[in-house]
């Protein structure tokens, strides 16, 4: 079948086209095409997402996004015919740009006379790890599948940072969550701290780029690893963000201006030390086949490389997934691969009930 993918749960419009099916052997896909349309331009000179001019910017892009993502997948021909299904994002996210996905999605499956069904955010970054490159063919057999699960997956976002135990592919539980600040959301609001640019987390690891360990002209003092010692799996990350405000007032803005690139190092090191602590923690109580890391802090490579040597390090034997880069952050294509895993094992009398009318968008949808 072709799942037509929608995203728009926050300043990402994203359209994608899958290709999928399920045989004896296990999952065969596909992605035809994924296009997307940024507003990182837009909500830049705000230091994050305003919630209204995200939505009006998705009410102006997604037909055209839409037309383009068709356009080369099918070329100018009528397509409506070869999609077999409709995944749209339901939520969590911001619900005046949710609102704009499911409206749309609702609209086609309703002129197309199409099945659709709504998809958690978060299940598609959960899933993410999944896909192949663009236009690239994977075979999921059950046979690798068994060899994954149980695995834990740290899922890091601007609006989540959670660790989750999934026993199989379709069962899995969230076991610790931050208190207050999602990662990348304190990534951003460092940022804005140390006079960087939206979005945080890309700005700083630039920033920490340039810092060299050796050099003692840009020695600083150790910010906080939160609750990275406390005895569960959650997560607190508002208070770095204030001691790295407290820091700055401290050094005055001419020396942290000339000491930013070992402030963005320490900030980094700071929030990736914490997050692979937790972690480990988990993977050595749970004892998991596999590691996931997920969501859009996952595209941060001083993560992805630390991930790897703690595992060697600490002798966790374990495998260890991460999306590709381009499906790291918000994308149409982990929806409708999420889609479709879900829809392939509904009853069929939930697919009958997969109509246009019975989709809500949901702001504060759990996993």
């Amino acid at each position: 079948m072709i799942v037509l993918g929608i995203e728009t749960s926050c300043d990402e419009t994203s359209i994608a086209f899958l290709k999928a099916e399920k045989n004896k052997n296990g999952f065969f896909i596909m992605p035809l095409g994924n296009a997307v349309a940024s507003q990182i331009k837009i909500h830049n000179r705000y230091g994050g997402i305003v919630p209204m001019l995200a939505s009006r910017e998705h009410v102006k892009n997604i037909a055209f996004i839409a037309q383009k993502a068709a356009e080369e997948v099918f070329g100018k021909k009528n397509f409506a015919e070869k999609i077999n299904l409709i995944a749209a994002t339901k939520g969590p996210g911001l619900i005046p740009s949710l609102l704009v996905g499911v409206n749309f999605a609702k609209a086609l499956a309703f002129g197309w006379n199409k099945p659709l069904i709504g998809v958690n955010h978060l299940e598609g970054h959960l899933y993410s790890f999944l896909l192949p490159k663009n236009k690239e063919k994977k075979l999921l057999s059950f046979a690798q599948l068994k060899k994954i699960f149980p695995a834990i997956c740290l899922l890091v976002s601007g609006g989540h940072t959670q660790l989750i135990y999934l026993e199989n592919l379709y069962k899995f539980k969230v076991i610790g969550e931050t208190r207050d600040d999602a990662a990348g959301e304190c990534f951003d609001k460092g940022a804005r701290i140390l006079g960087l640019s939206y979005p945080g987390g890309p700005a700083i690891a630039n920033e920490a780029a340039k810092y060299r360990i050796q050099d003692t002209e840009y020695k600083i003092q150790r910010l906080p690893r939160p609750m990275a010692d406390s005895d569960n799996y959650d997560f607190s990350f508002s208070g770095l963000k204030t001691a790295l405000l407290y820091l700055t007032q401290k050094l005055g803005s001419q020396k942290t201006k000339k000491l930013l690139p070992a402030l963005a190092f320490e900030f980094q090191e700071a929030i990736v030390d914490t997050l692979i602590k937790k972690t480990c923690k988990a993977i050595k109580t749970k004892n998991p086949k596999s590691l996931i890391l997920a969501g859009g802090v996952s595209a941060n490579q001083q993560l992805r490389n630390k991930f790897k040597e703690e595992l060697k390090k600490e002798n966790l034997k374990i495998n260890f997934f991460a999306p590709e880069l381009e499906y790291a952050t918000d994308n149409a294509i982990m929806i409708a691969l999420a889609g479709f895993l879900n829809y392939e094992r509904a009853s069929e009398a939930r697919k009958r009930r997969s109509k246009w009318k019975n989709l809500k968008a949901d702001a504060n949808l759990k996993l």
